[in-house]
């Protein structure tokens, strides 16, 4: 049951585990600012865009029920 390929995909699972928490360092606190700022202003953004979306959404559901009394009438 344990064979070469086994022993192949095992080592190189632990290998990047290891790599992977070597490589774990700290960033400037510049960076740390920069994404910070970033992140505001893409929730402001977020927040500004929510009512345009709700109105197209409130228009397209009013024009389908629109079209689907017309076509009976």
């Amino acid at each position: 049951m344990y064979n070469r390929k086994n022993a192949m995909i095992l080592g190189a699972g632990s290998t990047a585990v290891v790599l992977a928490q070597s490589a774990s360092a700290d960033l400037p606190a510049g960076v740390g600012t920069a994404i910070t700022a970033i992140q505001t202003d893409a929730l402001a953004m977020v927040d500004l865009a929510w009512p345009v979306v709700s109105a197209i959404a409130v228009a397209f559901i009013l024009f389908k029920i629109f079209k689907r009394v017309v076509s009976k009438v």
